[in-house]
């Protein structure tokens, strides 16, 4: 029998199992045999387009558009990107309308830069700007979450804290990124109720035994949502800056495929925060508003153009 070509070879291959599948979804490797010798193949799902026609032609195909759920000006659907709807659906759609130029900013291409937020430029300059994202209604999409408007029936858990206190009370909802099936990818949003903690800068070495508690509680319930999973197979995180100023913590799987999101810059482990406000010195008011951290920023963000480059450049911003 005559050996097949390079260009027959995948033809001739003969599944056995699918070994492993990267968390997206897009890249597949499979064991098999090709005329009863083991082979591994690796198929990965071709880029988008870049030019205006076939991506035209790509929206007009789009077909049997399942809305997932909507808040505020933010919409997710499941659909199929072909004419068959014999396969499961192959496209996840996150649609923001109407949307904002800092939407846009935000998902546009830009150089990062990395910026050192000492206190007194906290204080003086990211404060206020923070202040001022609150005051324009960025944050109502949380609220509706949270007083019960929207999205209640992707919450997976409301704890309403002990007694009378709200300050312990938070629901856990999925990432709007996670697909909800892929426990290696698991990603989950810890938000808490208080509206006194904007961001990280707002924790204070007063809050530790609620950190602490929290924490607990966090892991505790996710793994109750998820029995397959250990305490030991999450990890928890805080985004500074985060992209809402309405404090949250992140929870993923330790084997979550770990984007920029996750980066040094960006992620800052809850375990590490506790453990920097416990051996602060100073009272309970000793806070992460009086030390300096050092993150990334694309240069079209407001935070790098009103406020670190008239600072780098000597301006007043």
């Amino acid at each position: 029998m005559e050996a097949p070509t390079a260009a027959n070879l995948v033809r001739h291959f003969r599944l056995d199992k699918l070994l492993n599948q990267d968390q997206g979804g897009r890249r597949v490797t499979l064991l098999g045999t090709i005329d009863g010798s083991p082979a591994l193949l690796t198929a990965e799902r071709a880029a988008f387009p870049s030019d205006m026609v076939t991506l035209e032609a790509f929206h007009a195909a789009i077909t049997n558009i399942d809305n997932l759920g909507e808040n505020d000006i933010y919409r997710w659907y499941l659909a199929f990107s072909g004419t068959t709807t014999e396969a499961p659906a192959d496209l996840k759609i996150n649609l923001i309308y109407p949307c904002t130029d800092k939407h846009i900013k935000k998902y546009s291409p830009q150089t990062v830069r990395m910026v050192t937020e000492t206190p007194t430029i906290y204080q003086q300059h990211v404060r206020p700007y923070m202040q001022r994202m609150r005051d324009e209604g960025r944050l109502n999409w949380v609220f509706n979450i949270i007083e019960g408007r929207k999205e209640q029936e992707n919450i997976l858990l409301r704890e309403s804290g002990q007694g009378s206190s709200r300050e312990e009370a938070f629901l856990l909802t999925p990432d709007l990124n996670w697909d909800r099936k892929t426990l290696t990818s698991l990603h989950l949003l810890a938000l808490v109720e208080r509206r006194d903690l904007w961001s990280l800068r707002d924790l204070k070495k007063g809050h530790v035994v609620w950190m602490k508690h929290m924490r607990e509680r966090i892991l505790d319930a996710t793994v109750e949502l998820y029995p397959e999973l250990d305490k030991d197979m999450l990890k928890l995180y805080i985004h500074y800056q985060p992209t809402y100023y309405h404090f949250h913590i992140h929870v993923v799987h330790v084997m979550c495929e770990a984007t920029s999101t996750q980066a040094v810059g960006k992620a800052l482990s809850l375990e590490n925060i506790i453990s920097q406000l416990d051996a602060m010195a100073g009272g309970p008011e000793a806070s992460m508003a009086d030390v300096s951290l050092t993150y990334y920023l694309g240069d079209a963000s407001d935070l790098w153009r009103d406020i670190f480059l008239p600072l780098k450049e000597g301006r007043k911003s």
